[in-house]
């Protein structure tokens, strides 16, 4: 069975202040996302779809395309504001994309079998994607997701704070809830959430997070259309309210439907949500470079070299 690699790229990066899903971090002009892209070929993956804005669809195709041509099937679905949002009467000053179960909702009709979605501008391991991969072809079913983990340790940023979708896990090692905290950075010698002026919640170190890399039935995408209805109702005249994964995830459990395995990774995390990152993901990456995890040149190599 063909496993998919869903990439979110549509994002409009708020806090970078640029298209951070095309710029240059590797050695050779790659950009993060080509280094999951490769993880997820050595894996086995053999389709990728880019959920991208149609406004640079023309750009992102002519970078992307002559790097990955004959390595993996590519195909494309464009995230908009009208999407799935038939008759509704939604707020004309909006301008920020719905979400990433949104984003994933515009895949429906495109994706049909277990897949797996990630972030465009995070660097996820080559760890990640085995243990992706295997989970799709062997365990994966529309009563059965999972979700790879991190250290939450691991996954924050020295110049801002971030979102973190923050597991909870019983004693079978299946998550029981999701939630997503939406400014968590290190205050002292502490990591907290700011929940509001004055109103923090303390996370440990070795806090398990999601860091948007989850495994999917595509059952799921089903899931999504049915709650932006109700996400709509509540919120179709906001401007910045976001429907998201992690808030999918957690319906998923509570709902009853099923149950989400916890995949912990011993990949390193890293990332850029603000400017300041970068020199960092670049550093990073040299390293991983230079250790021989990865060639000079990703693409380089030929095919049956990568999936080696």
């Amino acid at each position: 069975m063909q496993s998919t690699l869903v990439i979110l790229a549509a994002g409009m990066a708020s806090r970078y202040g640029s298209m951070k899903q095309t710029q240059s971090f590797g050695p050779s002009g790659e950009t993060i996302m080509e280094y999951s892209i490769y993880d997820a070929i050595k894996a086995g993956f053999g389709r990728v779809v880019f959920i991208i804005r149609e406004d640079f669809a023309d750009n992102f195709k002519a970078l992307i395309e002559p790097k990955l041509e004959g390595k993996i099937e590519i195909d494309y679905v464009y995230q908009s504001l009208d999407k799935f949002t038939e008759g509704r009467n939604i707020n004309p000053e909006r301008l920020k994309p719905w979400g990433t179960a949104h984003a994933v909702l515009c895949c429906k009709g495109k994706v049909n079998l277990p897949f797996a979605v990630i972030n465009a501008d995070d660097f996820y391991g080559k760890d990640a994607f085995k243990k992706a991969f295997d989970f799709l072809q062997a365990v994966c079913n529309k009563k059965t997701y999972g979700v790879i983990a991190y250290e939450l340790a691991n996954t924050l940023s020295e110049h801002g704070s971030v979102s973190r979708g923050v597991i909870s896990i019983n004693d079978q090692n299946k998550m029981t809830g999701i939630t997503e905290r939406l400014k968590i950075y290190r205050k002292d010698d502490k990591i907290v959430d700011e929940e509001a002026q004055d109103k923090f919640f303390e996370l440990t170190e070795d806090t398990k997070v999601s860091m948007n890399f989850f495994c999917y039935d595509s059952t799921f995408i089903d899931i999504c259309e049915e709650q932006f209805q109700v996400f709509l109702d509540k919120n179709a005249q906001d401007l910045k309210a976001e429907f998201l994964i992690p808030t999918m995830t957690d319906y998923f459990i509570k709902s009853g439907r099923g149950v989400v395995e916890v995949i912990p990774t011993s990949s390193k995390w890293f990332g850029v949500t603000y400017k300041e990152d970068a020199p960092v993901v670049e550093s990073a990456i040299k390293r991983l470079v230079e250790a021989k995890e990865y060639p000079e040149n990703l693409w380089d190599d030929k095919i049956n070299q990568i999936r080696q």
